[in-house]
């Protein structure tokens, strides 16, 4: 900003105050009138040394500019015209997201990992692109290389790096999962005497099946017919997940967790865990490893499934304390018999000594007869027209129905209408368990109630599973090359860690779909002059801006303010 002096054809001078941008689109200095002062020999008449009297005028404009405390004049012209292709538009909200990339240093890690590598790309902008993306804008890789522009972030890559650079993740991924577990346990106190474990899995967008890679048929959780793969995934107690692991789609759940525990251990350095995981998870052959590794286990179990004396003991009112009037419970230490695998394949026979703690909610009773009365009802209307389904259309309701029989070949029903009737002793049955829940455990000195919380615990790794499905869109699988499927995974899992962690720092307050949601809308335009206007504000960013000190209800800021604020979070500077 200076003082300009404008000489007119008579000879007269002008006097004003002028400052300069830098215009991007036209890569030159451009000047703006800030306060047309007038001549100089009729100012000569009001002030006696108009040049050295606007001269500190400037210098005050100078000072109220850099404290941004004075209001700024734009160009704007009423015939521009909007330029083919170009991005006016920004997303602001992923200062956060850079805010904890950096926090976990993942810059330093891809750094140092590509140090003596001839990229012709930079791994670390790729795969920030590729969190940020997957936390507000998710989709396939071409769509987030095609979202690039809307980050204040360098973008000098094409989208052959990207894939590029998948490779060169899958490659790393190992050594990325253990520094990124270091950060979380140092600045997040990471607690692994706990931990939870569950599975799901994740459809492809091909119905390709590679037979000796991931992409398999196996039981989809969502009964979709397209190839899958199995994740398992383990979560500390704050909801954070810790590490995970990939299978074939056709991999039965309960065979990944041997496995996924045994190398959580190794890599990490754990010495004793205790694993809270579902009824899919409660075999022998589970059972005994965790045992034999010197580690402990809060199973839950099948009621209905269970053996008739653990029934009628779980039916039995004997024991039970009740806590108000919709909750009981009770508990007993009890010697199981275990079927175990043996190296040549047959199965032994082994004694587990365990603790059974039964509780029952007049909440999930409820529940599961709100569920049952519906596959109910699908089976009464399966009786009606048998023609209208075929095994894989009835399944749960073909549970109801006595004597039902389906062709082999073509999975049509062959029972006669006539001969169809509901299995009235078996729905009594269920009836009479409903609200039950049976958890088992190595932990017999804990509580019950620290066993029962222990297990609802797990209610997080089932939200964690639905925000990678939903929030994140981590399906379907667009990739089709196994490093590129482990690649997408990992940058998942990472988003998912970020995002987790955003939650924490929010105190849980907010759901990991509204924070984001918030982050998404922290959009803003370019204007002129390199200023950008700001155009959405809620509570949820007021609670952010505070925690990480960025003032998110500021209605215009400038290209170079922006970058600043960018450049703090890169250095770890704004909320730590």
């Amino acid at each position: 900003m200076y003082l300009k002096k404008t000489k007119n054809k008579k000879g007269r001078i002008h006097l004003s105050i002028v400052d300069s941008y830098y215009d991007k689109e036209k890569k030159y200095d451009r000047q703006v009138t800030i306060e047309s002062l007038g001549y100089l020999d009729e100012l000569e008449k009001e002030y006696d040394d108009p040049i050295a009297h606007f001269k500190k005028r400037v210098e005050e404009l100078k000072k109220a500019k850099a404290a941004q405390k004075e209001p700024i004049q734009l160009e704007l012209s009423p015939n521009e015209k909007i330029k083919k292709k170009k991005d006016y538009r920004k997303n602001f909200g992923h200062v956060i997201l850079s805010q904890l990339y950096h926090q976990l240093q993942l810059d330093t890690f891809w750094k140092n990992r590509a140090r003596r590598r001839s990229f012709a790309f930079d791994p670390n902008i790729i795969f920030k692109l590729l969190i940020f993306t997957r936390l507000l804008y998710p989709g396939s890789k071409a769509k987030s290389f095609a979202s690039r522009s809307l980050f204040f972030e360098r973008n000098t890559f094409e989208l052959a790096d990207v894939y590029r650079a998948l490779t060169f993740f899958h490659e790393k991924k190992d050594d990325l999962l253990k520094w990124l577990h270091n950060q979380v346990t140092s600045q997040y106190g990471r607690d692994t005497t706990r931990v939870f474990y569950d599975v799901t899995n994740y459809y492809f967008e091909s119905d390709t099946i590679d037979e000796t890679d991931m992409r398999r048929k196996g039981v989809s959780k969502e009964h979709r017919p397209n190839p899958i793969v199995q994740m398992g995934l383990f979560m500390d107690n704050q909801g954070i997940p810790i590490t995970y692991q990939l299978f074939p789609g056709n991999t039965n759940d309960c065979m990944t967790y041997r496995p996924n525990l045994k190398k959580l251990k190794l890599d990490y350095g754990i010495k004793r865990a205790v694993v809270v995981a579902d009824k899919g998870m409660t075999t022998g052959d589970n059972i005994w490893f965790t045992l034999s590794a010197k580690d402990g286990y809060v199973f839950s179990m099948s009621v209905r499934g269970a053996n008739k004396e653990l029934k009628e003991y779980v039916k039995n009112e004997a024991d039970y304390q009740w806590v108000g009037k919709e909750y009981k419970r009770k508990s007993r230490l009890y010697p199981r018999d275990i079927l175990v695998t043996a190296k040549n394949g047959s199965k032994m026979k082994k004694q587990v000594h365990e603790k059974q703690v039964v509780f029952w909610s007049a909440k999930y009773a409820k529940k599961a007869k709100y569920e049952r009365e519906k596959v109910i009802q699908k089976a009464k209307a399966l009786m009606e027209n048998p023609g209208a389904y075929k095994r894989a259309t009835s399944v749960g309701a073909s549970n109801y129905i006595k004597d039902i029989a389906f062709d082999k070949t073509t999975g049509e029903i062959l029972t006669p209408k006539k001969q169809l009737h509901l299995n009235e002793k078996k729905i009594q049955e269920q009836e009479a368990l409903d609200g039950y829940y049976v958890l088992i455990t190595s932990e017999y000195r804990e509580a019950d109630d620290a066993i029962i919380d222990m297990y609802r615990g797990l209610w997080q790794i089932e939200e964690t599973f639905r925000i990678t499905k939903s929030d994140l869109e981590a399906r379907p699988v667009y990739v089709s090359r196994k490093e590129h499927i482990e690649a997408h995974f990992l940058t998942c899992f990472v988003s998912l860690v970020l995002a987790r962690i955003l939650q924490v720092e929010s105190d849980g307050k907010h759901s990991v779909a509204n924070l984001l949601d918030s982050l998404r809308q922290a959009e803003c335009t370019e204007l002129t002059q390199n200023y950008y206007l700001f155009d959405y504000y809620d509570d949820i960013l007021e609670e952010l801006g505070t925690k990480f000190h960025i003032d998110f209800s500021k209605r215009y800021r400038k290209l170079g303010e922006i970058k600043k604020i960018l450049g703090k979070t890169k250095k770890g500077s704004i909320s730590r």
